[in-house]
């Protein structure tokens, strides 16, 4: 489908990745489980019909936890700086620049290992209908995926507090004062604390590297 996907993503460096499970885990624990989802939601947007494939990046990836395989996964995208101030202001900048080949653009984090090939063909094939954006809500009041058809759309997220219990319904209303029709996606848990590891790790496909990752931290608490 001629839809770009985007991946936002933070490289996983031990002490800066996923601060909040740090605190149970310790540093290298919870940036390896950040490595597992980042690298969980590359193989699924890899196998998901998108005519282009983009990662926007913040951090040193040499300093992140598995990072050859996050390399080589990255192989087959096309990956991009983040740039601005402040996270919406970088989501923003990621969509105008996703946006450059005239797709639509359906952007994901990396806190959502469990997102399968189907759902983001959903997302893809919404977008491809005149006018279409889409939102995924996460369980926490966020939200997971974020599609658009205008790059112009995502100045919207400059309205919008992010990390905060009603920033998914913010980010609804504020693409709705902008004129978006907006079609809803499946609610998602993402992964923040320790006590989301177990139910989202049940929900990831056999063989995903989330669920043998929190395995391991199961072992060692």
């Amino acid at each position: 489908m001629k839809v770009t996907a985007l991946v936002v993503a933070k490289a996983p460096v031990p002490g800066l990745a996923k601060t909040r499970l740090a605190k149970t885990l310790g540093d290298d624990m919870a940036a390896d489980i950040a490595a597992a989802a980042l690298l969980d939601t590359l193989d699924a947007v890899s196998a998901a019909d998108f005519d282009e494939r983009i990662v926007a990046t913040t951090g040193d990836l040499a300093l992140a936890s598995r990072h050859e395989e996050i390399t080589a996964a990255l192989a087959s995208y096309i990956v991009i700086p983040q740039r601005g101030d402040g996270f919406a202001e970088r989501l923003r900048y990621a969509h105008e620049d996703a946006a450059a080949s005239g797709n639509p653009v359906f952007q994901i984090g990396m806190d959502t290992p469990q997102v399968t090939v189907s759902l983001l063909n959903e997302a893809a094939m919404q977008l491809t209908e005149p006018g279409r954006s889409v939102l995924g809500m996460a369980e926490d009041g966020g939200w997971w995926g974020f599609g658009i058809a205008d790059p112009a759309l995502a100045r919207g997220l400059l309205e919008v507090t992010m990390s905060s219990p009603t920033t998914g319904a913010d980010t609804r209303r504020a693409l709705e004062a902008l004129g978006a029709n907006i079609g809803s996606l499946p609610i998602l848990r993402d992964v923040d604390h320790a006590s989301d590891l177990d139910i989202v790790a049940a929900q990831c496909l056999d063989g995903s590297r989330f669920r043998r990752a929190v395995e391991q931290v199961v072992r060692h608490l």
